[in-house]
């Protein structure tokens, strides 16, 4: 079993930035990828952004484009997410994704974390 946990949640007003870090327990045997997922209240879960090992396969969510960068610290088995100019709508928690596979299209991690809160006020 791996181990995911986040930090770097908070609260930020409209415009500021903020930046999360997810350090896994273990190097995993699978995929390689690590991500981030987020879900607001009342919505379902849906993915923000996702890279491999070496990054050099990158995906975002159009939502997040252009204001937030994924990065993979691998000596420290971790995955960082740097948002900027937040919006109210970037509102929830955000959890850590590890491993797992691609569908059509879309992640399935085999890991998550507990999440961490983060609120943007207007």
């Amino acid at each position: 079993q791996v181990q995911l946990v986040e930090s770097g949640g908070g609260l930020v007003q409209a415009g500021g930035s903020l930046r999360l870090s997810c350090a896994a327990s273990r190097r995993t045997s699978g995929s390689s990828f690590m991500g981030w997922f987020r879900q607001a209240p009342g919505k379902e879960r849906e993915f923000v952004a996702a890279t491999n090992w070496n990054e050099d396969v990158t995906r975002y969510a159009d939502s997040v484009k252009s204001r937030f960068t994924i990065s993979r610290d691998n000596a420290k088995i971790a995955v960082n997410l740097q948002m900027n100019n937040l919006k109210p709508e970037d509102t929830a928690v955000y959890y850590c994704a590890a491993d797992g596979k691609w569908y059509s299209g879309h992640y399935y991690p085999d890991y998550w974390g507990q999440g961490t809160q983060v609120t943007v006020s207007s």
